[in-house]
């Protein structure tokens, strides 16, 4: 990506201004606050961060490039580390087949930390992404890792819960179950009992099985797709992303699956709040009235003290770009 570095290095500014069809004023506002926001955000590497300190949940950075001729938002989503959805929420008016040359693209790789306790896996369902925390060592900072990944669609739902990770394949054969053969046969597409490992094999070259009979986080033949609800429960990680995270994750680590559309964190005394949107089976008229997003701040401000902006909650809330959003001052 053709970008210009920021004085801080830690966040890529494009020349040009994103094409979001908003007013200059409004479009200016959002870079400008998330951009200036991110630069308290502490980085390590492109998915592994130091775990905050007490009283702060912020991890990563935001970067915005400019898209060339040729880019798709499905391209730059995967040299950046995030899923499709992601992307597409986060730039509502850049077409995601053809942003444009030179159109800026806000990459959403900044994160409130999901509120569970920070160890092993996490997977927050409607952000569609992993947190991984290694087992802390002596005299060093806890570390976090997160990816991007595909999970069940509405009617394959991946369940929620904690499990852990019981086995490590390499190289794992597919036994599709009878549903899922039925499901390819209505199609006219006949799968074998047993699809072996290589090129036409879904399951990718590692796979993490989980305690849950039948389900696996794993990787893909079809890397394009992550970050959306495309599988049949089972969690799908970019290949070189389940690389990683299968050869540093024991056996026996546990794995807890949330569902948690709305997140706030504390970043330098500053309260923020990010929003995902809700996953259909989930979005009832409770979530609607955007009685959980309230929630969610309210129980951050019980910890901490703060003046909340609630015009600017809403509209994050409705929006759910996906990326944080200062709403304390």
């Amino acid at each position: 990506m053709d970008t210009t570095k920021s004085p801080d290095s830690r966040v890529e500014i494009s020349r040009s201004r994103p094409n979001t069809g908003a007013t200059p004023n409004r479009v200016a506002v959002i870079i400008i606050t998330v951009i200036a926001s991110a630069l308290a955000a502490h980085t390590v590497s492109a998915q592994m961060f130091d775990v905050p300190s007490a009283g702060n949940g912020l991890v990563g950075k935001i970067t915005v490039v400019r898209a060339h001729q040729e880019d798709t938002l499905s391209d730059i989503a995967r040299a950046n580390y995030v899923g499709f959805n992601e992307i597409v929420h986060a730039n509502p008016r850049v077409d995601p087949w053809l942003p444009g040359e030179g159109t800026g693209v806000i990459v959403p790789t900044w994160h409130i930390l999901p509120d569970t306790p920070q160890s092993g896996i996490v997977l927050n369902l409607p952000e569609m992404r992993i947190y991984y925390y290694p087992p802390p060592q002596n005299g060093k900072p806890a570390k976090v890792m997160t990816f991007p990944v595909s999970i069940g669609r509405m009617d394959w739902s991946t369940p929620l819960g904690l499990t852990r990770v019981t086995a490590k394949v390499v190289n794992p054969p597919w036994y599709p179950p009878a549903s899922v053969r039925a499901e390819h046969a209505a199609e006219g597409d006949y799968l074998p009992a047993v699809v072996p490992a290589g090129p036409d094999n879904p399951l990718g070259e590692y796979a993490l099985q989980l305690g849950i009979p039948g389900y696996f986080i794993h990787g893909t033949n079809k890397p394009y797709g992550i970050g959306m609800r495309v599988t049949h429960g089972c969690v799908r990680m970019y290949p070189e992303d389940i690389r990683l995270l299968f050869s540093e994750v024991p056996i026996g680590t546990p794995v807890r699956i949330v569902n948690q559309p709305y997140k706030a964190g504390w970043n330098r005394g500053v309260l923020y709040f990010e929003a995902h949107p809700p996953l259909e089976e989930h979005d009832s008229a409770a979530s609607r009235n955007l009685t959980p997003a309230t929630r969610v701040v309210v129980d951050a401000t019980s910890r901490q003290s703060a003046r909340v902006d609630w015009e600017r909650v809403t509209h994050a809330a409705v929006e759910a770009r996906g990326f944080p959003v200062a709403i304390s001052y």
